[in-house]
């Protein structure tokens, strides 16, 4: 009793000692990944925050030169050493309207040493700035200074926000006044691709002007003194009353950035954020980036589950393991007394196992003699399917013989007819005449030749080795096969390619008796039907050749469509068909690696064949 409440006191203990080092551990784990992920997060931001700069200093750079430019104008300075009436002013405002509408600025104007605006490319605005006076703008006194003025502040005309490149006008050294264009800040935010991630600009004064987060617009980063309020309020920068706070608290300090919370974001949350500044000299913008770290706080957990599963599995596995040595302590006990025992069935089991090797190798040999069997009998049908796909294809010569023979008579009889006209002509001496009816002859003699070639490649055996075979050779033999019994039926055939140069990895032979099958079958289909048309229609799809042979005959009953490809099963009248042929065709497509299927379409069958399409010529160059 006292040894069990020993072991309950040890295994309690024990696991509150687990418990703390693995959130000793836990909180280890969480720093550190805490540390790597800000360090990751800082490189990260530190490469889209360069991006940003240097897509404002392009944006900047672009217009920088162009007021001194402008101020070199001959036609500047003479307006205002000699300003004139009002025709000139207006000659000037189309002048400077032109140039702002090349260079793509918001405005351009010029302004007299007093400040005065005595020309604008806005002029035909609403509110235009010819007459307005701007020398409380920062930009206009340091172009009158003889230096280049920069400046941003929302527009005390427009409301819109700009940023302005001021530069004095000289007539030698004096300064006669100053040309001045602005930049809609609105075309720069909107044309910066990256409106998922938080950037925000702000001015000397801490003021947000430009950022991706339209909400924080207008506020500060901290609480702007006296002076500073000031300031803005008489160089008019911001017309607003008041510039409110955006709430930031620094959590902590890093070199690479600090950790900041702001306080009621858009959805009413505390975030805790990245901030990594550069500041830009050139402006005096302080260019920020401030990074959502809430995806690595939910990694921080991620790891820590993942971390904690891995300490309650290691620790359960040692506990497995220690129970495994306990276990096979155990057995080791019985070991001596299961050795004898093993012993004696060991002896028992060899003589049992020679008996049982006697009794495979036996059951071997007899394997081996079926295999051999089974080869052989495979041969025989293989051949023998040859054989009867050969018998097919003199049964479809057989049925078509009657037209065959039709076919040749006419062509004979024909040249009978020729033969004797050209041996009267001859007789007569008209020889013109007796040589056309000689030429009519040869024509003749041509055509048989041709059914003859057809017929001879139809019924010669195949290698059933596969090739390359354009579809529309095949089409047109077995259509010249059949044309006897086509001609003496009056069956239309309409042959509908896309595209025409269909090329199949097929057999010629075997893919041609396919054909003859489906299109033999669907003239006699036909025969007694009001319309009598078969459609051949051929496409790709899906890297494959897809066959569409339908017909205008009654169709199959439907109870009948599923055993149309069984051996010996014919709708025929007795003795004029096996009903092999479209078994054996089956036969041919499956192992040309296609496939046939049938169904009623309105009135009539539709057979489709799917065959694997020929490699491009790129493949096979390859």
């Amino acid at each position: 009793m006292q040894n069990k409440e020993f072991l309950a006191i040890r295994s309690i203990s024990g696991w509150a000692t687990t418990l703390a080092l693995m959130a000793l551990i836990l909180f280890g784990i969480s720093t550190l990944t805490y540390r790597n992920g800000l360090g990751k997060l800082s490189e990260e931001g530190t490469v889209r925050l360069e991006l940003f700069v240097t897509y404002l200093r392009g944006v900047l750079s672009k217009y920088e030169s162009l007021p001194e430019l402008l101020a070199r104008d001959n036609q500047l300075v003479n307006f205002l050493l000699n300003p004139g009436g009002r025709e000139r002013i207006q000659a000037l405002n189309k002048y400077l309207e032109t140039i702002n509408d090349i260079s793509n600025t918001a405005d351009t104007y010029l302004m007299d040493r007093d400040g005065l605006t005595i020309a604008a490319s806005n002029w035909q605005e609403e509110h235009p700035f010819v007459g307005r006076n701007f020398s409380y703008r920062p930009y206009f006194q340091q172009a009158m200074k003889g230096q280049l003025g920069r400046y941003f502040a929302l527009g005390t005309t427009s409301i819109k926000r700009g940023y302005y490149f001021a530069y004095p006008v000289r007539r030698e050294k004096s300064i006669l006044g100053a040309v001045v264009i602005k930049i809609n800040i609105d075309d720069v935010e909107k044309k910066w691709g990256y409106h998922d991630e938080t950037f925000l600009v702000t001015d000397p004064d801490d003021v947000i002007f430009i950022t991706t987060r339209p909400e924080w617009r207008f506020k500060t980063l901290g609480t702007l003194d006296k002076t500073a309020i000031d300031l803005i309020k008489k160089s008019r920068r911001y017309p607003i009353e008041e510039l409110e706070a955006l709430p930031v608290n620094t959590v902590k300090d890093y070199g690479f950035g600090k950790v900041i919370k702001i306080e009621g974001t858009a959805d009413g949350e505390n975030r805790t954020y990245l901030q990594q500044s550069h500041f830009m000299e050139e402006a005096g913008w302080n260019v920020q980036m401030i990074t959502d770290i809430r995806p690595l706080r939910m990694k921080i957990i991620e790891v820590n589950v993942l971390v904690g599963i891995g300490i309650l599995f290691s620790y359960s596995l040692l506990a497995l393991l220690k129970q495994r040595q306990r276990r096979l302590s155990e057995l080791k006990r019985f070991e001596d007394q299961s050795r004898r025992a093993l012993q004696e069935l060991n002896e028992k089991l060899e003589s049992r196992v020679d008996e049982r090797t006697n009794e495979l190798v036996e059951t071997n040999r007899q394997l081996l003699k079926e295999i051999q069997d089974r080869k052989e009998t495979e041969e025989i049908l293989k051949r023998t399917r040859s054989e009867l796909i050969q018998a097919a294809k003199m049964a479809t010569l057989g049925q078509m013989s009657a037209g065959i023979n039709h076919e040749l008579n006419q062509p004979l009889a024909a040249i009978r007819s020729y033969a004797d006209n050209a041996r009267l002509l001859l007789g007569k001496d008209r020889i013109d005449e007796a040589t056309w009816n000689m030429v009519q002859i040869g024509e003749l003699t041509d055509r048989m030749a041709l059914i003859g070639v057809q017929l001879k490649e139809f019924s010669r055996k195949s290698s059933g080795d596969l090739e390359i075979v354009p579809l529309h050779g095949v089409i047109d033999g077995a259509l010249e096969i059949l044309s006897p019994a086509v001609r003496k039926n009056e069956v239309t055939i309409d042959v509908r390619l896309n595209p025409e140069s269909i090329e199949l990895l097929a057999n010629q032979v075997l893919l041609q008796q396919v054909l003859v099958n489906i299109l033999g079958n669907a003239v006699h289909a036909i025969e007694g039907s009001t319309t009598q048309r078969i459609e051949i229609t051929a496409f790709e799809r899906e890297g494959k050749a897809v066959i569409e042979v339908k017909d205008s005959g009654p169709g199959i009953p439907e109870e009948h469509l599923p055993k149309i490809f069984e051996p010996f099963y014919t709708s025929k009248p007795s003795g004029q068909g096996l009903g092999l042929g479209l078994t054996i065709t089956k036969r041919i497509l499956t192992e040309l690696g296609g496939e046939i299927r049938a169904e009623n379409s309105g009135s009539g069958v539709l057979f489709t064949i799917t065959l694997n399409l020929a490699p491009s010529r790129d493949e096979n160059k390859q």
